[in-house]
């Protein structure tokens, strides 16, 4: 294999100047370097990581720290980062642990405290431990993906924007009884980006003069997690909502499945709407505010190159696109095929064995 001394020779220059060309560590005429690269292409030279490292005191690694791996968002997310970061030729090195664990403990306490990493990207970190703040105080640049940044750079979509768009889209439906479903009520396991949602369907709600009709439904942010709560939710004709604000399209999905058991056709009777635009999305055709987690990926490896390249940068924030993806989850309100029991008139719904007309 050839070393950085035959790339030197074929070049005609020295060996330290053909580490600068191909580190960038350094000053190197523009012809110089592209000859070296030339040299070391033809080759077939590729230079260690611990050798850039003894020249430009970097490891040219990226640590990304995310609670979960087995998670749509989550894998999105590391793919864009694992692609960009490809580009750049940098490594990743990957640190998962679900929150509140003794692995995460550990890994706060000494794996990420070796500094092994020129920058870190953390993913869905939660302000409750401070956990962001201990990053940050490592000393190496970092970047947040998710709704709390701490005064880093950071990437994300307004998730409070997506939840008021998704609760006015029922709104301008005719629906007045709308639920927000999914997260936990006191917020100890909700996410920062859910609870930014839930405040998004509650400003809504109450710019539409529905705030006493506004109603959260506790449920585990996952596909069964949302269909157990729904199913509780729908199966009471006399508190049945008209519409569902699922706090994640996973959530939504889980709604969809549970109202399909129980003999509630959607959108006619129901009305549900994600937020995320999941793979499973378009299967289920769910109406859902768009996100598109690869792309965000490969914003945070573009920050994190700024940091590098100028660590007295200004730090930004980028928000990402999120459009309403209308398919046909959502529908205007059908009094007359609405399954409420209306109680003011006395009208009472068709029973679950007899559905009455589609």
């Amino acid at each position: 294999m050839a070393g950085i001394a035959d790339v030197a020779r074929a070049a005609g220059v020295s060996k330290s100047t053909a580490s600068r060309a191909l580190t960038g560590a350094g000053y190197v005429s523009e012809a110089t370097r592209a000859r070296v690269k030339d040299a070391a292409a033809a080759l077939g030279y590729v230079p260690t990581t611990s050798a850039v490292s003894l020249v430009t005191g970097r490891t040219q690694t990226i640590g990304v720290v995310m609670p979960s791996l087995d998670r749509w968002f989550f894998a999105q997310v590391l793919e864009g980062v694992q692609d960009a970061l490809l580009e750049h030729r940098y490594d990743l090195v990957l640190y998962g642990a679900p929150p509140e664990s003794a692995a995460r403990r550990e890994m706060f306490e000494h794996f990420l405290a070796r500094k092994r990493f020129d920058g870190l990207i953390a993913v869905g970190i939660e302000p409750s431990a401070r956990e962001l703040e201990r990053l940050i105080a490592f000393g190496k640049p970092v970047v947040s993906v998710g709704g709390y940044d701490a005064g880093t750079d950071a990437v994300s979509i307004d998730d409070e924007a997506a939840a008021r768009i998704a609760t006015e889209h029922l709104v301008g439906l005719g629906h007045r009884d709308i639920v927000f479903l999914g997260g936990d009520p006191d917020g100890r396991r909700t996410s920062f980006g859910d609870g930014r949602r839930l405040e998004g369907y509650r400003a809504a709600m109450r710019d539409a003069g529905l705030d006493a009709s506004a109603r959260h439904v506790q449920s585990e942010v996952t596909m069964p997690g949302g269909y157990g709560a729904a199913a509780e939710l729908l199966g009471d004709r006399r508190t049945r909502p008209t519409g569902i604000v699922g706090v994640c399209d996973e959530v939504a999905v889980g709604a969809i499945i549970a109202a399909r058991r129980l003999g509630i056709r959607v959108p006619e009777r129901l009305s549900v709407i994600g937020i995320d635009d999941h793979a499973y999305a378009e299967m289920f055709s769910l109406t859902t505010l768009q996100q598109r987690p690869h792309q965000q990926g490969r914003a945070a490896v573009r920050l994190l190159m700024w940091q590098l390249r100028d660590p007295e940068a200004t730090t930004h924030r980028i928000y990402e696109s999120s459009p309403l993806v209308v398919r046909s989850s959502t529908a205007a309100v059908d009094d007359d095929a609405s399954a409420i029991v209306r109680t003011a008139n006395k009208t009472k719904a068709p029973d679950a064995q007899h559905p009455g007309p589609s």
